[in-house]
């Protein structure tokens, strides 16, 4: 049977569109049971939507504090029965109740070459340090930030012209193919 995929994502929903893209190509043996943002505009929840892919959304403001939003979120999310939960531009840090109730079952996205250049600014710091390659890297979550087991890296040059934005695009690139070639690997194949 596909592995079940709940996909969390709070901005565009370029990294969720290549995963819609790779079950709807074969290339990813999996069902995306729902997607979920912290936003309620996110683009992401636009191309779910059009994909026919349920979706739901926990706003942090909507929640007297983060262990009530957290609680909330693991509710939804357990709803949906995942097999693996995938963080795929997803800005909000999960709590430790969300991430051992599916502990080993969450993977996460980050734009740059962990454990180098963890949080939030991943392509701003590497630039500011100077190096000649960065990247991304796929990981399992835990606890901490950008701190999990790494299951998979690719490496981009920096190019002498690169600003935040035109580096952050590259990565871009290699991180939609790294995601879904890592799913695959762990869900199983095609």
């Amino acid at each position: 049977m596909p592995a079940r995929i709940v996909i969390l994502a709070s901005g565009s929903g370029t990294l969720l569109q290549a995963v819609i893209d790779a079950v709807r190509a074969g290339e990813l043996s999996a069902i995306i049971a729902a997607v979920g943002s912290d936003v309620t505009d996110a683009q992401a929840l636009d191309r779910a939507h059009r994909a026919e892919i349920p979706t739901f959304t926990v706003a942090p403001s909507d929640f007297a504090d983060r262990a009530a939003w957290n609680a909330e979120l693991l509710r939804q999310v357990t709803e949906h029965a995942p097999d693996w939960i995938v963080c795929a531009g997803f800005m909000r840090i999960l709590g430790a109740e969300f991430v051992e109730a599916f502990d080993g079952r969450i993977v996460n996205t980050h734009p740059a070459l962990l454990p180098s250049f963890p949080g939030a600014h991943g392509v701003r710091d590497a630039l500011a340090y100077g190096v000649k390659i960065t990247g991304c890297t796929v990981h399992l979550v835990d606890e901490g930030v950008d701190t999990g087991p790494i299951l998979a890296q690719a490496s981009v040059e920096v190019a002498t012209d690169d600003d935040e934005s035109s580096l952050h695009e590259r990565i871009k690139e290699h991180e939609r193919r790294l995601l879904v070639q890592t799913l695959a690997s762990l869900t199983g194949g095609n």
